[in-house]
């Protein structure tokens, strides 16, 4: 019996409470930043502005919200992969490797070349399948992490002098 695969389509509005209660759930999987987390709940937010101007896509599978993503709009060639989120009990299914080709498609046609994201220690060896690399380190609000791009430029342009 084949399950369902899902679908991609834009956030609601309505939805973000649901989001933001994702959000919190894989962010908790791991105690990194769980004591930050539930001390600073704050924290845990998806703007409502970036649902309405079409920053974020949802995952669902059998009716069921699975995963976002949100992607920030280019600078100087350069969108974000601001936050991606998958349901614990869903993770390992490929549902975070398509919201990242969707991230990188969606970027690429707002005319993105580069493709940036920071990332917890623990995401880097899933980003660096999705085709990224480590360019170096940051901070964010609960401790140090992981500047990663992806080149979003096709190999035959890429390869241009």
């Amino acid at each position: 019996m084949r399950t369902d695969p899902g679908r991609l389509r834009w956030a609601r509005e309505d939805e973000v409470p649901a989001l933001e209660d994702l959000m919190l759930e894989a962010s908790l999987l791991w105690p990194d930043h769980r004591d930050d987390l539930l001390a600073h709940p704050d924290a845990i937010e998806v703007p409502v502005d970036e649902v309405r101007t079409h920053r974020v896509r949802v995952h669902e599978q059998d009716g069921e919200v699975t995963g976002f993503a949100t992607v920030l709009p280019v600078r100087d060639g350069e969108a974000e992969l601001d936050g991606l989120f998958v349901r614990p009990a869903r993770m390992r299914h490929g549902i975070g490797g398509r919201l990242v080709a969707d991230a990188a498609q969606r970027a690429r046609d707002e005319g993105a070349v580069r493709l940036a994201v920071v990332a917890q220690p623990r995401a880097a060896v899933f980003y660096g399948r999705c085709g990224f690399r480590t360019v170096g380190e940051t901070s964010t609000r609960f401790g140090p992490a992981i500047r990663m791009l992806c080149d979003l430029t096709p190999l035959e342009r890429a390869a241009r002098p």
